[in-house]
């Protein structure tokens, strides 16, 4: 920190059931507010303002459906210089392929019919269309804004995985459209709590070592660090004097 956040409002609530052992509550579809971080490196050299906006999850999916950026998100992406991008790939919905309906199934009417929808590496892919578009982003590869794509409840996925080949396997059109549009995307993957919290039930292990003590980041080759702020350092590499959203 460089200085004082401007809002801690968004994180009052959360963080007094994270001391309870409890998981937070989601955020109402209706809000916005944005809490602005000064932060620099260790050494000074890089000095930025980390923007943390706190909405309803339902506002981005209501880009990519509608097809219309309001104006809230529409100055922030103009302005900021760095994308961080948040995915929670276990509840991500695949769409049907080739190993889902296998060909000699191809061609076959349906017992009776179904609603289709986008698949969400599709959905996506449109999303981020639309925010390099509202961007006004130079054509590929794009170098600003840059982006940094974290993967969420990491303790969720199985081992084996870096973050890069863990998007690329369960969401691999997104992985590839991300690697071939930006010139140095970073993959990185966090477990903010490192376990899953019940919000009625209390975790008697939490309350006794507080969250601080929990959660980690894991690096684009696979390492693991209980430094959470890697992940923004990995980002402010790439900025000068610019804006994180």
């Amino acid at each position: 920190m460089d200085g004082a956040a401007s809002n801690l409002e968004p994180f009052e609530g959360a963080l007094e059931s994270l001391n309870e052992g409890r998981a937070a509550a989601h955020t109402a579809t209706s809000t916005y507010l944005d809490s602005i971080w000064p932060v620099s490196d260790a050494a000074g050299a890089r000095s930025t303002k980390l923007i943390w906006p706190d909405y309803g999850g339902e506002q981005v999916r209501s880009i990519s459906s509608s097809r219309r950026v309001p104006v809230e998100w529409l100055e922030r992406v103009k302005a900021s210089s760095s994308w961080l991008l948040l995915l929670r790939l276990q509840q991500t919905r695949v769409g049907d392929d080739i190993f889902s309906r296998p060909l000699n199934e191809q061609g076959v009417k349906p017992p009776q019919a179904r609603d289709v929808h986008m698949s969400d590496q599709a959905r996506m892919v449109e999303l981020l269309q639309i925010l390099l578009f509202a961007n006004a982003s130079s054509d590929p590869p794009v170098e600003k804004p840059n982006l940094s794509v974290l993967l969420t409840c990491w303790d969720e996925l199985p081992d084996g995985f870096t973050p890069q080949s863990a998007l690329a396997s369960r969401m691999p059109m997104l992985e590839s459209f991300i690697r071939c549009n930006w010139t140095a995307p970073i993959f990185m993957g966090v477990s903010a709590l490192e376990r899953p919290l019940s919000p009625h039930e209390r975790d008697a292990e939490y309350v006794a070592r507080g969250p601080e003590e929990f959660g980690y980041i894991v690096e684009s080759d696979g390492t693991k660090s209980q430094d959470l702020t890697i992940a923004i350092d990995r980002l402010l590499r790439g900025v000068a004097n610019g804006r994180v959203t």
